[in-house]
């Protein structure tokens, strides 16, 4: 055997532990020669098995047995199987068991060791990471049960340990990540010299197993290489930690605790989410949570935490619940802090009820050489997503303190020391998200080095001197919502350089979901211009961008910079690397944020680069800057400021609670505006201000006494605006912050007038600020729960507030993370101030804002749409809106496949991704019950089952909404996107077969750009008078209007003074419609100025019906942007889920549509509503051409809103018919038109086909003999009655011939009924078939669809089996039926069997009098779980007897008496213990056999006869070609009709 190099390790006394590379030959002759035996037994798994088992001896005695791989196989199971084998071979006492494998491997075959014979002698050879460090050594042996991990198990330490660290080549990434979470472990409670190693070296640490060894490379220590050196020994001082503490401690009585650091939690989190995510990542979370338990405690430094995140993260663990991995995970909505602590209950380190966790005192020591017992309420504090400030005084008065060093000088200063030339030590440097962000960005371009020294707290730069690389192609910067991080690396990357020999040319730069809506484009306007090339991957103006590796140009750069100052710094710590010397222009008004520019020149200044700012001929600076071309130079060291934002949250306590404050490394000598917050609104306020160079100290005033100030302008502390706004709202009197323009950009205004409302607090808009006005702070509202947007500034704001209003909640408690991760900590541990955390999940379900319980106020939403219609979008936020969780099918589904759905189609085809789709809505469904939006993928509405699943979830549960968006941009998205699935088809024609499952499935809908929308105005004063005739009013509408200002009840009808309904009524009147109809309201309250019988002067009452509307739910709110501002901004808070239309009327006739006052009222109503109306007066056609040349306009631009647009009175009837969207109609039988020229639905088609706008179309029945069918008069009707132009013909053929073809390719065809004997002999004419087409293997409907070049495209479906459902579910619920009947083996039949599917049925039996021709029905649907019957009563035994019954043969075939034909048994309606149905497809006679039989049967039998069938598979024909629903009532009279007079 050649020479091996082996590292030994000593454990218990015994050097049994051998480490090396390429070490089967070692193995085998080392267990042979010293661990004699009669038999050898190897169990390892099929994954192992796969890459290492044709290594391994094959000597007599020497035997295998592989298993399942993963945790399912570490049970009781699993151990028993084992131990049978052993017993199978005979294997005695003498056995020697070698665990080849993973943890669980290990874990299983050392327990069975430990007790098979009473005790065997057992090998580990590890083949994981994890294994190798953790499981392997110590001798630790157990299974798992339902109750949680390892609690069956056993000490019994193996003969040999051997790690062969080549196994780790063949380790996928994830796995090898999976086990570095015990190295960072053990480094973390033992060695701080071993842990800032693996801080500095991860990225040579994956490179020892990304290049595989050949020719056994490593196993002599003379070819082994650096890298490999380097695991190796990471790998041997890691066990060597646990090696030491086994030998001292065994049985895990007291030292053994620590190397359980990470796990108390680790193993709760493993306990729900696994198999999924791995034990080391769990335990990566769990580190950083017990981390920061300890921080917590005061034991613990933020640098401790933050060092132990950055060095997590470098090795691609995840350090949160909210990391994407996990949150995107079903089972994650489980980890409640509840579950958690209950969980952790069962813990072999617990004394008895008492809890124990490893506390760490830094980084490389533990607080106690033991786990340490925590009190539950300390271990839920941390765990929980919410925090509340316990309202008091500071016990720690007068609090001295220094904040976290500056975001905004620690970004800074990475980025200078990284691009400068020499080595540079940071000190104070923020630990948070943001820096560790940057820090890895600058670590993945390779632009720097970093490592740690005085135990953290100075982070040493090595400059790159401006020379960076593109990431690896594929590979992606992710900087969470890290914005500073966002705008600096942007012109960062544009430095970069490709490397010759590199295929990647690009970086891209990427974030969160809030991140990606934050805005990025005018500096990449800026840029680009420069000629940098810069893409956006996704939305225009955000990220993520592609930075093309093409250096920065230099010269002249223009920029806007009246919306971040972050812009201007971008580019300034850029520019001296750029090819040119760079003049810098700002342009677009006013400067956003000067102060931080200084900042920014300032700090270049110290890095060796000096700016110069250009002055006119007056002295007047002027916002142009020149930077040279240069090197920045590294200064030895650099001390970071304090954050003086963040500094602002403690003085404000101070001031708000009357006590005192002073903080450090904060004066006026800062760089930082915010640091003039003390002196220019804490001072005018009432508070005593004492501020020197370094330290400022604030006394605030008696509490309750801060006082209002007039105006304070805060463009140079923008982010101190929250701040003063919170104590402006307990000051006395108004204050205005003015200079904050630049945060209605990205929303933060509104967000914070929304929290602000909450408490009870008005605050009202300006041009460019706020004004707050104050309330005594007992008038403030108690138990308020403010959502923080993951604005840290927002939560720590608020949590200001909650120390004077008691119960305040602050959610999303982490975002604070992003510049001072410990403020919980610091205000309890610091301020003395108590904190508790607040558990959401929990707290959610035990009491509402609205005192009703939340079980069924809080159905999950369930979002459905093309994809590229922006459902993530909604929904992402939805969700953040509500306080909900946004969960992505899509992301879901590669999460639990491991593969993504692209690859998972081209792997496995279509078919199996949509049976793979239907599990995965089963599994949401069931488990986001509540307080989720569910957005789908795009093709969910392609399988009938899914389809029936979200009808029921509609019709039961809670919203299905369809996402819309213009069909143009959809296409335009598409042909951009790469990560999902080609569609084999043009992408309209897929949308044009999905659009009516997309309506049949969905509950709500919003508007449909580019498809003509009505609603019905109501004009009864009492809605009850509508009732009867409600199905004919509401024809052709999408929506119905309820004018509350038209309502009076019956003792006011005959007065003629101005009426205002009560509350009570109009909420009647409201359940009165949705009793009546499912279409949506609008809900209107017009108001006699705008043209209505609402008295102008009644604001009050009118507020009052609007917020009605908004709590009932109404689809549309009908706002008029005449009543007060606040009002109106009271409301669009308020309006949930419903539609704003904000509207405005001119009765004048002034307002002319090209002048210059209808684009002021256009622009009012965009700001405020979803929906635009505006509606003016015609005095000639002239008016209605200038109107609609307005709306091309308006609907030019991209984002344009739906705009309502008419004209009143008969010269504006014109604009009526134009008008695209919501146009109000009325109808003959209503008791009066709501408005002058207002038309019904019928004249307005009958217009447009008159106009040629809606050219009338052909259909068609096609079969023999059809003479007397029934199709001709239930079409006709319809369209007679909407006023739709088409005409249905009989076209009656032998043979799908010339005749068929001809109707067919005729420009005008519509669509066409196919009959018997033609189903299946049209198919080949088609271009497409509907999957309920292609399983029914007929079509009896073709639809003409054009293509997205104008083609006409054929597609053919079947409703036969929608009216045999609809027939079904009219009488029974989907899910009810226990067992059918369906007679026949036809081609019906096979509707049947497709439509008894989707309703779910248990059993479907099918009968036909030749059997064979049965028996290939059921082979052809063989998921479906159809029987075929030998005699028609003979149902399997024990079976219940079926409760639906289709009968698909002529009634002339069937007889009740003994004679000719089937005779039906009165046995086939045994079934008596609940509603049943029986279809007759026949349609002659009107009494069949079967249905005559039936009628004397009982009552709970239901027949339906074929008639019935007829008109639902009609309605959905007549739905399907014009878009409309069917009017079926007066349809259906038509065709009983003429069907009577045919008998």
């Amino acid at each position: 055997m050649a020479a091996i190099d082996l590292l030994k390790v000593s454990i218990l006394g015994k050097e049994s532990i051998h480490c090396g590379f390429h070490l089967i030959p070692y193995i085998a002759e080392t267990v042979l020669n010293t661990l004699s035996s009669s038999t050898y037994v190897l169990i390892t798994d099929t994954n192992v098995a796969t890459f290492h088992l044709e290594a391994l001896p094959t000597k007599p005695r020497f035997l295998y047995h592989v298993i399942a791989p993963g945790e399912t196989s570490k049970s009781r199971e699993g151990k028993a199987n084992i131990e049978d084998f052993l017993l199978l071979n005979k294997c005695t006492r003498d056995t020697v068991i070698l665990a080849l494998g993973g943890g669980v491997i290990g874990d299983l075959v050392g327990f069975v060791a430990a007790t098979f014979m009473r005790g065997v002698r057992f090998v580990q050879i590890p083949t994981t990471l994890l294994a190798m460090v953790d499981s392997s050594v110590g001798g630790k042996t157990a299974i798992d049960t339902p109750h949680g991990k390892n609690l069956i198990g056993a000490f019994w330490q193996p003969e040999y340990i051997f790690i062969d660290a080549a196994f780790l080549e063949t380790l996928p990434a994830r796995e090898f990540s999976n086990g570095m979470a015990e190295v960072v472990k053990t480094a973390a409670i033992w060695n701080e010299d071993e842990f800032s190693s693996l801080e500095a070296h991860s990225a040579e640490i994956f490179a020892a197993i990304q290049t595989p060894s050949v020719n056994n490379a490593g196993r002599a220590k003379s070819t082994r290489s650096a890298a490999q050196d380097l695991l190796l020994s990471v790998i041997v001082g890691s066990i060597s930690v646990k090696a030491h503490i086994v030998t001292i401690d065994e049985r895990e009585t007291g030292l053994r605790n620590l190397v359980n650091f990470g796990h108390t939690i680790g193993h709760a989190i493993e306990a729900v989410l696994t198999p999924t995510i791995l034990h080391g990542e769990c335990v990566s979370v769990g580190m950083i949570l017990e981390a920061e338990i300890s921080r917590q405690m005061g034991i613990l430094s933020q640098v401790g935490v933050g060092r132990l995140s950055r060095c997590l993260k470098g090795y691609n663990l995840p350090i949160s619940l909210s990391d994407p991995r996990i949150a995107s995970l079903p089972a994650a909505k489980l980890l409640s802090v509840d579950r958690l602590l209950d969980i952790m209950k069962i813990d072999k380190k617990n004394s008895g009820a008492e809890k124990k966790i490893v506390i760490l005192s830094r980084i490389g020591a533990t607080y106690e050489q033991k786990a340490t017992i925590v009190p539950d309420p300390v271990i839920a504090k941390t765990l929980s997503e919410a925090a509340k400030v316990v309202s008091g005084t500071p016990s720690y008065h007068p609090v001295k303190m220094a904040t976290p060093g500056s975001k905004s000088i620690s970004n800074r200063a990475l980025v200078l020391a990284a691009l400068a030339k020499g080595t540079c030590r940071l000190t104070n440097l923020l630990h948070s998200d943001d820096t560790q962000v940057m820090m890895a960005a600058l670590i993945e371009l390779k632009g720097a080095s970093f490592t740690w020294e005085d135990g953290g707290e100075t982070l040493v730069v090595k400059g790159g001197e401006g020379s960076l690389s593109v990431p690896p192609k594929g590979k992606e910067i992710y900087l969470g919502n890290a914005g500073t991080a966002a705008r600096f690396l942007t012109t960062v990357c544009t430095l970069v350089r490709a490397a010759p020999s590199s295929n990647a040319n690009h970086t891209v730069i990427t974030g969160n979901a809030r991140m990606k809506q934050r805005p990025i484009g005018p500096l990449v306007t800026a840029l680009r211009a420069n000629g940098s090339k810069i893409e956006y991957i996704e939305s225009q103006g955000c990220l993520p961008l592609a930075i093309a590796a093409n250096g920065l140009k230099g010269s002249t750069i223009q920029l806007a910079a009246s919306v971040s100052s972050q812009y201007v710094s971008s580019i300034l710590l850029c520019a001296p690397y750029a090819a040119e010397p760079i003049t810098l222009e700002l342009t677009g008004g006013q400067v956003i944020s000067q102060p931080y520019i200084d900042m920014t020149i300032s700090m270049m200044k110290t890095f060796g680069v000096e700016v110069t700012r250009r002055f006119d001929s007056t002295g007047r600076p002027l916002d142009i800057y020149d930077i040279p071309k240069a090197t920045y130079i590294n200064p030895a060291e650099y001390s970071i400021e304090s954050d003086a934002s963040s500094a602002t949250y403690p003085l404000a306590i101070a001031a708000i609670t009357g006590t005192s404050c002073t903080i450090q490394n904060i004066g006026s000598s800062s760089l930082q505006g915010d640091a003039r917050f003390a002196i220019e609104v804490l001072k005018p306020m009432g508070c005593q201000v004492i501020q020197t160079a370094t330290e400022t100290t604030v006394q605030g005033p008696p509490k309750g006494q801060l006082k209002a100030i007039e105006e304070v302008d805060m463009e140079v502390m923008t982010d101190a605006f929250l701040t003063a706004t919170v104590l402006g709202a307990v000051a006395s009197g108004k204050t205005r912050i003015i200079g904050i323009a630049n945060q209605r950009y990205p929303n933060v205004l509104q967000r914070l007038t929304c929290a602000t409302a909450k408490f009870g607090i008005e605050t009202n808009e300006l041009d460019d600020g706020l004004e707050v006005v104050g309330k005594p702070i007992p008038q403030l509202k108690r138990g308020v729960s403010v959502h923080c947007y993951d604005d840290h500034r927002v939560a720590m704001a608020f949590s200001v507030l909650g120390t004077t209003i008691p119960d305040t909640i602050l959610e999303e408690k982490r975002c604070v993370e992003k510049t001072w991760p410990n403020w919980w900590d610091d205000l309890e541990n610091k301020i003395g101030l108590k904190v508790e955390g607040i558990d959401l999940a929990s707290a959610s379900t035990n009491a509402s804002a609205s005192g009703t319980s939340d079980q069924d106020a809080s159905p999950s939403v369930i979002l459905i749409g093309m994809r590229g219609s922006g459902k993530t979008f909604i929904g992402e936020q939805a969700a953040s809106a509500l306080g909900w969780t946004c969960l992505d099918a899509d992301t879901y589904f590669e999460a639990k496949h491991r593969v993504g759905v692209r690859q998972f189609v081209h792997d496995k085809g279509w078919s199996a991704f949509r049976e793979a789709e239907i599990q995965v809505l089963e599994e949401i469904l069931a488990q986001n019950k509540t307080r989720h939006v569910l957005s789908l993928g795009g093709g969910i509405v392609e399988s009938p089952v899914a389809r029936e699943l979200l009808k029921k979830y509609a019709a039961t549960k809670g919203p299905v909404i369809h996402i819309v968006r213009q069909i143009n941009e959809v296409i335009n998205y598409l042909d951009a996107e790469t990560a999902r699935p080609a569609y084999e088809e043009p992408i309209a024609d897929v949308f044009r077969r999905r659009e009516p499952w997309f309506k049949e499935c969905s509950s709500h809908d919003n508007l449909v750009p580019g498809k003509r929308s009505y609603f019905l105005s109501l004009t009864y004063p009492d809605i009850a008078a509508a009732l009867p005739n409600f199905e004919q009013l509401t024809e052709g509408a999408d929506a119905v209007e309820l004018r509350a200002d038209l309502l009076r009840t019956s003792s006011d009808f005959d007065s003629i003074k101005p009426s205002i309904p009560t509350v009570a009524y109009v909420k009647e009147q409201v359940s009165a419609i949705r009793r009546a109809s499912s279409l949506p309201i609008v809900f209107t309250v017009r108001t006699v100025s705008q043209g209505g019988a609402f008295p102008d002067t009644a604001e009050k009452e009118a507020f009052e019906l609007l917020e009605l509307a908004l709590r009932l739910g109404v689809e549309y709110v009908d706002i008029e942007t005449t009543l007060p501002e606040k009002m109106i901004k009271g409301l669009i808070s308020r309006k949930g889920s419903s539609k704003i239309i904000a509207s405005w009327h001119d009765w004048s006739g002034k307002m002319k549509w090209n002048g210059s006052l209808v684009q002021e009222k256009y622009d009012i109503a965009e700001g405020l509503g979803d929906i635009i109306k505006i509606v003016g007066k015609a005095a000639s056609i002239q008016d209605n051409i200038d109107l609609y040349n307005f709306v091309s306009k308006a609907n030019s631009r991209l984002d344009a809103k739906p705009i309502i647009a008419i004209n009143m009175g008969v010269e504006g009837q014109m604009s009526r018919i134009l008008n695209a969207t919501f146009s109000p109609v009325s109808h003959p039988l209503l008791p009066t038109k709501a408005a002058p020229g207002q038309l019904s639905f019928k004249q307005i088609q009958e217009a447009l086909n008159l106009l040629g706008l809606f050219p009338p179309r052909q259909f068609y029945i096609f079969g023999e003999p059809i003479a007397h069918s029934m199709s001709p008069t239930l079409h006709n009707t319809g369209f007679q009655i909407l006023g739709l132009p088409h005409k249905y013909d009989i076209l009656e053929t032998p043979d799908v011939g010339q005749e068929i073809k001809a109707a067919l390719a005729a420009p005008n065809f519509g669509g066409a009924s196919v009959t018997i004997p033609h189903k299946l002999d049209v198919i080949p004419l088609l271009d497409k078939l509907s999957p309920s087409a292609e399983a029914i293997g007929a079509v009896n409907t073709i639809i003409p669809q054009t293509s997205s070049r104008g083609a006409i495209r054929l597609l053919g479906d079947n409703t036969d089996w929608l009216g045999i459902q609809s027939c079904i579910t009219r009488h029974l619920a989907p899910g009810s039926i226990h067992a059918a009947l369906i007679i026949g083996a036809g081609g019906t039949a096979r509707a049947a069997i497709y439509a008894l599917q989707a309703l779910g049925a248990q059993r479907i039996y099918l009968y036909n009098r030749t059997v064979a021709k049965a028996q290939e029905l059921a082979h052809t649907f063989s998921d479906a779980p159809v029987s075929v019957l030998q005699e028609i009563n003979q149902w399997p035994s024990g079976e219940l007897p079926p409760n639906v019954i289709i009968s698909t043969v002529p009634a002339s075939a069937t007889t009740t008496s003994e004679g000719t034909g089937l005779l039906l048994p009165s046995s086939l309606f045994d079934y008596r213990d609940g509603p049943a149905v029986v279809v007759d497809m026949a349609y002659k006679p009107a009494e069949t056999p079967l249905l005559v039989l039936a009628k004397g049967a009982g009552a709970n039998w239901v027949t339906v006869p074929g008639l019935e069938v007829l008109l639902e598979q009609g309605y959905v024909q007549f739905e399907l070609w014009t878009g409309r629903q069917c009017p079926k009532g007066i349809v259906a009279s038509a065709v009983k009709e003429g069907y009577a007079k045919s008998l």
